[in-house]
């Protein structure tokens, strides 16, 4: 660690990225409080209110030691894009350096690339589009986008494929139409110390199954149960993952030990996904080893 705060002018602003459970949280506190700076969240799932210790939100103790900001501040049936974040990043006062930490890769890519304005849909369109995904499946309905934008999608992401939907009948342009007018970025990745934490799959696995149970003990039953009356899948909200893992076994649809298995699993199956969207689209960043970091 010592090696690595040596490395990084501490009057830059730091952009820290990584797969769940890999310590980003823990390397951001210390940036803070070694050399200053506040640390501002880039996970899309921990902006919600509702949902602190499912999502690996700092804890209110962490917190007292920096400042941290966009943390919890989205009410629970809010549809929350990545624009959405953008605007708030941009509205932040002035202040310390941020140090921007999470492993949500598109708000790291809109933040350093930028993000194109495409006008809203409205909301009748994504009922439609929901309606459509669970009437025919993913596949079927990323089979109706055009070639060039599957070709760039993770199109086993619902959230992705239903945008793209969405925009592509509100507006009668692919999504890649309107990426390609996209406007200069907030932060320009040449302005930035940008950080990967690499994460093995044997290192990280144990952790993840660890820290759910930590979870659990910490008092995620307990925000399920709050949510329980509320609970509709088709919120961003409810994409945490392991909620609806916990859920079901609050409706008494799944054994607890299945439940806690199977979001362990789902878990480990988005960290895998987001280790291979940072090999892909993070080649220029310094990539640094989670076990030492």
């Amino acid at each position: 660690m010592l090696e690595l705060l040596k490395r990084i002018d501490p009057e830059r602003p730091v952009l820290i990225a990584g797969p769940t459970a890999s310590g980003k949280s823990s390397l951001a506190l210390t940036l803070a409080e070694a050399q200053g700076g506040r640390i501002v969240n880039a996970d899309a799932l921990q902006v919600f209110a509702d949902w602190r210790v499912l999502t690996a939100r700092p804890p209110a103790a962490e917190e007292a030691r920096a400042e941290h900001l966009l943390y919890g501040h989205v009410g629970w049936e809010r549809s929350y894009s990545v624009g959405d974040w953008l605007r708030d990043f941009a509205a932040l006062p002035a202040g310390p350096r941020p140090i921007v930490v999470g492993g949500t890769g598109l708000i790291f890519r809109a933040l350093t690339e930028g993000l194109a304005e495409i006008p809203a849909t409205p909301p009748e369109l994504r009922a439609e589009a929901v309606a459509r995904l669970e009437a025919r499946g993913l596949p079927a309905l990323a089979a109706e986008l055009d070639p060039a934008t599957r070709a760039g999608l993770d199109t086993a992401n619902p959230m992705r494929v239903l945008r793209a939907w969405e925009v592509a009948r509100a507006t009668g342009r692919s999504i890649r139409d309107w990426q390609a007018e996209t406007p200069p970025p907030l932060l320009p990745l040449s302005e930035a110390t940008a950080l990967v934490l690499e994460a093995p799959k044997d290192w990280l696995d144990p952790r993840i199954a660890r820290r759910f149970d930590a979870m659990l003990a910490a008092g995620a039953w307990e925000e399920a149960r709050a949510v329980l009356p509320r609970w509709n899948p088709r919120l961003n909200a409810a994409q945490a993952i392991g909620a609806a893992e916990l859920v079901a076994h609050l409706r008494g649809e799944m054994p607890l030990d299945e439940a806690r298995e199977a979001a362990v699993v789902a878990t480990r199956q988005y960290a895998k996904r987001q280790r291979t969207w940072f090999r892909k689209r993070m080649r220029d960043w310094r990539w640094i080893d989670a076990a030492r970091a």
